[in-house]
């Protein structure tokens, strides 16, 4: 399947330039879940189909970032994965995190722990036998910077700290693998992998999943959810499961579809065409090629608003996405109303 062939899977009108905001449903997953809202509206169905969706979800991720499902816990938000990890550090822990961190990666160390911020580029050098985790972006979600994984794993490596990761802005068009020595990896499935707000994943390695509570234990982190619904004792899953948060069935019924497209086509695939494109706009505004499909940059964010070009303004600069439904026509009607 070609990559021009793979926008037609998608309705999107021209000028969407804000995935880092939200990523624009693949018409297999709208349609999905619309059948299932025409179930909900006329009561033709009980729940065990649409969470099925859960489990597809589940493995379809785990596949997207080399993991087993079976590490792999779901959950709504990124906030609460961290949160849940956040409290498992001992008392005194000392985390280190970038200064511009998108806070649902910053407050639950704030709460649980001591937090040192360092430029996100010193991130790696920062690292010393004082912190006992780095937590970071994989993609810095207001300039779009990507961090370089291999360098603050072996600093973390070498003072025995965990490596804490939020994908929210790098899973669907940046290559991860939790392989290459993440701890926990946690992410929203509402920008690139363009699932419903409210579906959310978290990669917990077997050895910070023995340091942990399951603080939300629910039915649904039983060994069987469906022998768990009433009475002691207590028995949860003995793996990630134990850590799932009760799904919010249809953000899954409409993720599952997404993510598996995605790694149908392949995310090395995306990632050349999404940083391919970001590339063509950066030129014409006279930048350097990046490694980001996120561009930041200095400019009229209103041009933009008038051309019918969506794109977000964060700390005070113009920010534009390009991804898998975009194509360079989106690039060129954003340059043509910056430069004209």
């Amino acid at each position: 399947m070609d990559l021009a062939t793979v926008g037609k899977l998608w309705d999107a009108d021209p000028g969407w330039l804000n995935t880092p905001s939200y990523g624009l449903p693949p018409r297999t997953a709208f349609e999905e879940l619309q059948a299932v809202l025409t179930q909900w509206r006329h009561g033709s169905s009980d729940w065990t189909p649409w969470d099925a969706s859960v489990g597809r979800s589940r493995t379809a991720f785990a596949h997207l970032v080399d993991a087993d499902p079976a590490d792999v816990t779901i959950s709504s938000t990124v906030s609460q994965i961290m949160s849940t990890v956040a409290t498992a550090l001992p008392p005194g822990s000392r985390v280190l995190v970038p200064e511009i961190e998108f806070t649902s990666n910053l407050f639950p160390w704030a709460v649980a722990a001591e937090v040192e911020t360092v430029p996100a580029e010193r991130l790696a050098d920062a690292v010393t036998g004082r912190v006992d985790a780095v937590a970071f972006s994989l993609v810095q979600s207001a300039t779009g910077y990507v961090t370089p994984l291999h360098d603050v794993v072996a600093a973390a490596r070498a003072h025995d700290a965990l490596v804490i990761a939020d994908g929210s802005q790098a899973c669907g068009w940046l290559p991860v693998s939790v392989a290459d020595g993440i701890d926990v990896l946690a992410c929203a499935a509402y920008k690139w992998l363009m699932a419903p707000r409210g579906a959310a994943f978290g990669y917990l390695s077997p050895r910070v999943r023995e340091r942990m509570r399951p603080l939300a234990a629910n039915w649904y982190a039983g060994e069987d959810p469906g022998g768990s619904f009433y009475g002691p004792p207590l028995r949860l899953a003995d793996d990630a499961r134990a850590f799932d948060l009760s799904p919010a069935w249809f953000c899954y019924v409409g993720a599952a579809p997404a993510l598996e497209l995605l790694n149908e086509i392949g995310v090395q695939r995306i990632h050349e065409h999404d940083v391919n494109l970001a590339n063509r706009f950066r030129a014409g505004l006279g930048l350097e090629p990046s490694d980001s499909a996120i561009v930041s940059v200095e400019a009229p964010g209103e041009r933009l608003a008038a051309a019918g070009i969506r794109a977000a303004v964060r700390a005070g600069r113009v920010r534009a996405g390009f991804h898998v439904y975009n194509t360079p026509d989106d690039v060129d009607r954003a340059l043509n109303a910056l430069t004209s």
